[in-house]
């Protein structure tokens, strides 16, 4: 039969539960007061049916208080508990007030109006048993509740032939008696489905005092007129007992329940004692029931039948608790294997490092969200961290992540997911949040990242680029997250370390540079970029001295796309890499055609903008002795241009220009004057020429302080011994004053605009003496 575990303290909170405490004193007063009126029959039933009446009520009102303390499944179960209790209330009420008034003979047996409401509550009882769902779905389950059931109702068969049916007593009712039986064997089959039911609506130890009160109710009724003893003092006390067993179970699961919470939790033996407990009641049945000159041989046969039988019934009892070790064994077993697994699903959704969830788990929890209702998504970028992991090294990168990971969950709400999806970036789901709690929660981690982070004794300022995406009714969530990482994008454009709103004229640009992205991958190899180069003159006697090659985008559709609007793409798209590498093939390769074909471009120089990400891909210097061996062309010939953010603090193209420069390659910063540290800069580069942007030549003659820039980087390139080429020329006057200031090389418009290579080859062709500019 399955039982109940009882912890200790549900069970210490039982024995000091005030109500139980209450009616089992009042059981005892009752008893006291029958004693104390030895004899006298109306008084004694007074007593009885008085004290009937604090148990109904306790009945009725626990059940009553259950009902709105259970889950809602159980609820019709107690609803008719406490409408049983309520019919044994009046019913008793009115056999109370009829002993009290005279107005009935005094008995302990209830009247004709008191029994029919026992038999409605009763009735009650025993339905909201049979109404609850047996439990058992496979076949063997159901066969076994039937087989347990059927023992029960056989002894509950073998209790009516010898009470009811064929009664001992030949002077007892047999209707009364018949009633009375029907009740207790529908009561233990009820009882049966308590006792085997996987989830019942009560725990094992408040359902068995009421599925043993209308049993214990039977059996005495019979037991006490059987041996005649129903005006002994133990006899109101066994005739007492079926009404606070039914009074204190509804209080028993009500003090369990507010303990362990709403929902029973049985603990199950892996076999049932039930039909050994009906064999022993059918045993003692039969001795009732045996008449007093049984025969002696049939004594030694009936003990050897019980013997027998309690030796196999201990027999199987003993195997099963042996298997039940052996289960219990498997049990543990499979807990440790369940252990492991749940130790797997956890790594497989966590972040090693610092234990946020990760870029799976964070999608799943997204996709469960309901589409109905507004969610945020914020993406956390940090910048500059790679700095951090270059000059510091790794470990002090990843206690950097550990720290920024804790201080994401110190600022968000209580609910919000954070996670870390990968690298330094970051991302937090804030569930059923609008615009204004997202801009709240941004600042908030932007204020936990102002102050610095300890990192292995170093202190380290962090900064990150938020992106902010609110989601529409019915979102996608890969589509949030995709919005979101486009907004952190913006935020770093626009000089990182805020957040920024994604917005759709913001995924209209972005998607439109994705086009342009897909469609610059393809480009290379249809042939649609060509280089135009623009000359470089010397100022004092205009002679062409070297060349910029200018790349330039083709677009069957689009047309003439400007520079400006692919290279950084490009650049940000790793695209740059096999265009640059087209890009210093074909010049070198034109260079090669014109030295060939006219004597002028023999001291010609080409020069070719190498992006940054091109010097860090560790074969750069490798393509350049390459691409000058095919084309037989002197370094010297060769000049590579990049821009000074380019190379600014990073040492891999430090290392690249260093070996660069040993092969007799000139370097040229590019745009110089315009990055933060270009004089720094000066001091680890192994530049050959500084050519001045642009900005500073296009108003040399009216802004003081562009004269001022022109002058200084004039200077500073005499001292250091570099070339100085000054870009953007356009008039007479900007040429003179640079000449003035010392520059020797100028590039622009007033010399020439980028041209096909077929036109500087006309110019020599015209002038096969002179390389000076037409």
């Amino acid at each position: 039969m399955a039982e109940q575990a009882v912890p200790l303290r549900p069970l210490t909170s039982l024995l000091r539960d005030p109500v139980l405490r209450a009616l089992v004193a009042l059981t005892l007063v009752l008893a006291f007061l029958f004693l104390a009126f030895p004899g006298d029959v109306t008084r004694r039933a007074q007593i009885y049916w008085i004290g009937q009446l604090p148990m109904d009520a306790a009945l009725a009102v626990g059940a009553w208080r259950l009902r709105h303390l259970a889950p809602v499944r159980y609820r019709r179960f107690w609803s008719f508990i406490a409408f049983a209790g309520t019919a044994f209330t009046i019913g008793d009420s009115y056999q109370a007030s009829a002993m009290v008034l005279g107005l009935d003979r005094p008995s302990m047996d209830g009247g004709a109006v008191q029994s029919a409401f026992f038999a409605v509550g009763m009735s009650s009882n025993v339905l909201a048993c049979l109404i609850f769902p047996q439990g058992p779905q496979s076949g063997r389950e159901k066969v076994i509740f039937w087989m347990d059931s059927a023992t029960v109702l056989v002894g509950g068969a073998v209790l009516a032939w010898c009470f009811a049916v064929n009664p001992i007593d030949r002077s007892t009712d047999r209707a009364t008696a018949s009633l009375t039986v029907a009740l207790v064997i529908v009561a233990a089959f009820a009882a049966t489905k308590v006792a085997l039911c996987p989830a019942p609506p009560m725990d094992r130890i408040a359902a068995w005092p009421m599925v043993a009160a209308p049993i214990v109710q039977g059996l005495s009724t019979f037991l006490l007129n059987l041996f005649d003893q129903q005006d002994q003092p133990y006899a109101f006390a066994i005739r007492l007992m079926p009404s606070l067993l039914i009074a204190v179970g509804p209080r028993i699961q009500e003090v369990t329940v507010r303990i362990s919470g709403n929902e029973p939790r049985p603990k199950r033996r892996p076999y049932s004692l039930l039909p050994y407990s009906m064999v022993a009641f059918t045993f003692v049945m039969f001795f009732l029931v045996l008449p007093s000159d049984v025969s002696i041989q049939l004594w030694g046969a009936i003990t050897g039948v019980m013997v027998i039988t309690a030796l196999v019934a201990g027999r199987q009892l003993i195997a099963f608790q042996d298997n039940t070790r052996l289960i219990r064994r498997l049990d543990v077993a499979l807990g440790d294997l369940k252990g492991q697994d749940a130790l797997l699903r956890y790594q497989a959704t966590h972040d090693a490092l610092t234990d946020l969830v990760n870029r799976t788990r964070f999608q799943e929890e997204m996709g469960l969200l309901p589409p109905e209702l507004p969610h945020t998504v914020l993406l956390i970028d940090l910048d500059d961290f790679k700095t951090v992991n270059d000059t510091m090294g790794h470990a002090a990168g990843d206690a950097l992540l550990v720290s920024v990971a804790q201080r994401l969950e110190g600022a968000v709400r209580p609910g919000d997911l954070v996670s870390r999806l990968g690298g330094d970036e970051f991302a937090v789901l804030l569930p059923a949040a609008g615009l204004s709690d997202a801009l709240s929660v941004s600042e908030n981690i932007l204020r936990n990242f102002a102050d610095d982070v300890d990192v292995l004794e170093h202190s380290v300022a962090v900064r990150a680029s938020i992106g902010i995406a609110v989601a529409q009714t019915g979102f996608d969530p890969s589509t949030l997250l995709k919005n979101a990482d486009i907004a952190m994008y913006e935020a770093k454009q626009r000089g990182k370390g805020m957040w920024a709103l994604y917005t759709d004229e913001m995924g209209m640009r972005i998607n439109g540079e994705a086009d342009l992205v897909r469609e610059m991958s393809t480009a290379l190899d249809e042939g649609q970029f060509t280089l135009e180069y623009q000359p470089i003159v010397r100022l004092d006697d205009m002679e062409m001295t070297g060349v910029e090659a200018l790349i330039r985008w083709q677009h069957p559709t689009r047309g003439l796309i400007n520079p400006s609007d692919f290279i950084p793409l490009a650049e940000k798209s790793g695209l740059i890499v096999p265009i640059g590498r087209w890009a210093l093939g074909e010049a070198c390769r034109q260079g090669a055609a014109w030295r060939q074909a006219h004597p002028q471009a023999d001291h010609l120089v080409i020069g070719v903008n190498v992006a940054g990400r091109q010097l860090r891909t560790g074969t750069f210097v490798d393509e350049v002795l390459k691409v000058l061996a095919e084309n037989e062309m002197s370094a010297a010939n060769l000049s590579i241009e990049v821009t000074e953010t380019a190379v600014l603090g990073d040492q891999e193209s430090t290392d690249a220009m260093l070996r660069l420069r040993e092969m007799g390659v000139r370097l040229a910063l590019d745009d110089f004057g315009t990055a933060a540290s270009s004089l720094g800069l000066l001091l680890t580069c192994p530049v050959t020429t500084l050519k001045l942007d642009r900005s500073f030549v296009e108003s040399i003659t009216t802004v003081g302080r562009q004269a001022a820039v022109a002058t200084a980087v004039s200077q500073m390139a005499n001292a250091l011994d570099l070339a100085s080429v000054a870009e953007g020329i356009e008039t007479e006057e900007q040429c003179r004053l640079l000449q003035e200031l010392g520059y020797r090389y100028g590039q622009g418009f007033l010399f020439s605009r980028p041209v096909p290579p077929g036109v500087l080859a006309g110019w020599w062709a015209a002038v096969p003496a002179s390389s000076r500019l037409p």
